[in-house]
């Protein structure tokens, strides 16, 4: 046996009723669809939202607030996970995105912004997309470098 030859057992698979094939199919005249109403017509489909003509929720409901489309979202570490990561591997002085991604803290797209909460002892070359100034007066501080990418 191979899957070539993979069969389904004996009786366990059925042919569907064929609908529309009159009266004596079982399955004629209406063909299930019941009489009458738009959901007995052909080219019938149900439009996501529609409520038979009632106002539909998604514009009964009020809206407000400002969504802004040029949004940058940033992945926010701190010093003192800088500090964490340098302790457990202090092999490597400098810590960009691809140093990030390989520690688990962010995905190979995110934008990786360095907050200042914390505090570093080693001079560190940090590479990220943005800096806060406390960020960059830590890293200064300590003699380390901010490097925006």
């Amino acid at each position: 046996m191979n899957l070539s030859n993979l069969q389904p057992a004996e009786g366990s698979v059925r042919n569907n009723k064929r609908l529309g094939r009159g009266t004596g199919s079982g399955r004629g005249g209406t063909s299930t669809r019941g009489h009458k109403g738009q959901k007995s017509r052909s080219g019938y489909s149900k439009k996501s939202g529609f409520e038979g003509g009632q106002m539909p929720l998604q514009r009964r409901v009020p809206k407000f607030g400002f969504k802004n489309i040029n949004r940058i979202e940033y992945k926010g570490i701190n010093i003192d996970v800088l500090a964490d990561l340098n302790e457990k591997d202090s092999s490597s002085t400098i810590m960009d995105a691809a140093y990030f991604v390989k520690a688990g803290l962010v995905s190979k797209n995110a934008k990786i912004k360095i907050l200042g909460r914390g505090e570093i002892t080693t001079a560190l070359e940090v590479h990220a997309h943005a800096f806060s100034k406390s960020a960059v007066e830590a890293i200064e501080k300590v003699g380390g470098k901010a490097v925006t990418l």
